[in-house]
Order: C-alpha cells, then structure tokens, then sequence
C-alpha cells in the first residue's frame, strides 16, 4: 500500500473514531431523536481489504450523510447552534471529504491501492 492511501485511511479511520464520539454526544444531547446510524472504519492492514470492505463502508456513510440532511431539515435554529449537532456535522463532512479521497483512489487506480 503505498503512503497516501495509507494516509488517507488513517484519516478517514481518525474521522471514524471522532464521529463515533459526536454520535455519542449527540444521541445524549438529543435524546428524543433516534440516534445517528453506525460507522465502521476501514482496515488498515491492506489495500486488498479496503476494496472488499469499502461498499460495506460507503453504504453505511450514505446512511449517515442521509441522517444528517434529514435532521438538518428538521430541526430548528437554536438545534443547529447546539455545539453536539455542530461537532456531529463538522465529522460527517470530513468524513465525506475522506471518502471522495478515497473513491477517486480507488476509481483511478492509484499505484497499489486499486488491486
């Protein structure tokens, strides 16, 4: 695996990791609201298991990216002040940037990340 793809699932694993904790803080925040979806990070061992994991992934951020859009929505905005959903919008944007990274990668075959 070469260092950029390894960066760049380190940083989406990173991301994984704070997005666990402002789901958390979120879900205590806004209790009357179901909790954000679930977010697995990636394997960091190889690139092979990035490829067989990463639909898997991409499924479970979509899933995340439509939650926040739907809560965007409808809350008000004393909600989208709160620093709980500020914290939890702030990580699924970084993770989104991450994942972009990650399929151009992934699309375009960068050195050995594609195989």
């Amino acid at each position: 695996m070469n260092p950029r793809s390894a960066d760049l699932i380190g940083g989406f694993n990173r991301g994984a990791g704070e997005y666990a904790l402002a789901r958390l803080e979120f879900a205590m925040r806004f209790h009357e609201r179901a909790a954000p979806p679930l977010l697995s990070g990636l394997p960091a061992a190889a690139a092979t298991s990035l490829g067989e994991r990463w639909d898997a992934v991409e499924a479970q951020l979509s899933a995340v990216l439509a939650y926040l859009k739907q809560v965007e929505g409808a809350c008000g905005t004393d909600e989208r002040a709160d620093p709980a959903f500020r914290r939890l919008r702030r990580t699924v944007r970084e993770l989104d940037q991450y994942a972009r990274a990650l399929r151009w990668v992934l699309a375009v075959g960068d050195g050995d990340a594609a195989r």
